[in-house]
């Protein structure tokens, strides 16, 4: 059959999390909860920062970004999973579901890259302290956020056309709960061994780069942090790195399981579980990692529940 010939498939089946009909209803309820809360959380931290003048900062500006990125991750993800619990006929469009896949991994990349932006913007702020202002530079803060961007759109462009160049004819249903690289690889008919190798060169570009540079930044941090004298400095310098620290473990740990391996040696069922958790449960839990050991966002939430309160 031609390769790149797609008139025999023009929409998915997606299996979703489970077929067991007596899990729908519950499964719809947790994850209903998990958006609701991700949306709150998430939209919550942009509008404080946006609001609240203090976090007018370089590192509270990387931050906005991050929780924006992760609010578009549930809302492309999230709304369709949910429909799918309680439709009958689980189906998706040929073109939502390039449209998803395209989306789904352009803001992970993002994310990826914005937590790497994140550790650099730390190692100034704590090895370099008096050129903090001059070095991280709000123009240099926007190119920074616009070369990532650029970067996650250019890389899902990539995997998104190159996947959706094969053909599907021996089957429609996807093994997932929304339209991912892996699964759409194991139900084309045609040769995937190009789109392997893509996947495997780009996602360990960007992952490697932003895994080493994140490396680097703390070696340096730590470096810097240890030579400190006061147990009470050298608390607070590590206090506004651990729930960063806690991000990229949570991220990248979970980047490298997905990819970082042959198509041959995937479990699609297990691999589902794995994505959950990366593009669903981390887009909630991000929030709460760096608002509840975090002394500046806990006093701006303080003081904007003061300022609601006294204005009702």
């Amino acid at each position: 059959m031609e390769e790149g010939n797609h008139s025999e498939v023009t929409e998915f089946i997606l299996s979703g999390l489970t077929d067991r009909p007596e899990l729908q209803v519950p499964l719809f309820v947790v994850f209903l909860l998990i958006y609701g809360i991700t949306l709150l959380g998430n939209g919550g931290m942009i509008s404080l920062i946006s609001i609240d003048p203090r976090l007018h900062t370089p590192m509270y500006f990387f931050l906005s970004n991050l929780s924006f990125c992760d609010l578009c991750v549930s809302l492309i993800i999230s709304p369709h999973m949910l429909l799918n619990f309680l439709a009958k006929r689980k189906s998706i469009s040929y073109t939502t579901c390039a449209v998803q896949m395209f989306l789904s991994i352009a803001f992970s990349d993002v994310e990826c890259l914005l937590l790497a932006v994140m550790a650099y913007d730390r190692y100034v702020a704590i090895c370099n302290p008096l050129l903090y202002t001059v070095t991280m530079s709000r123009h240099l803060c926007k190119q920074l956020v616009a070369g990532v961007y650029a970067v996650g759109v250019v890389d899902s462009m990539i995997h998104t056309c190159v996947t959706f160049r094969l053909s599907f004819c021996s089957s429609n249903i996807i093994n997932h709960f929304f339209c991912d690289t892996p699964p759409l690889l194991a139900l084309s008919c045609s040769d995937t061994r190009i789109n392997e190798i893509v996947t495997f060169a780009f996602m360990s570009c960007i992952t490697g780069s932003s895994f080493v540079t994140v490396l680097l930044s703390y070696v340096c941090i730590i470096s810097t942090i240890l030579q400190i004298r006061s147990a009470e400095g050298r608390h607070k310098a590590f206090s506004t790195c651990s729930f960063h620290l806690t991000a990229v473990v949570l991220l990248f740990g979970t980047f490298l399981f997905m990819y970082w391996r042959p198509t041959s040696s995937y479990s699609m069922d297990r691999d589902k579980v794995t994505s959950v958790f990366y593009t669903l449960m981390i887009p909630m839990l991000n929030p709460f990692i760096y608002s509840l050991r975090n002394t500046e966002v806990k006093d701006a939430l303080r003081n904007s529940m003061k300022k609601l309160l006294t204005n009702s």
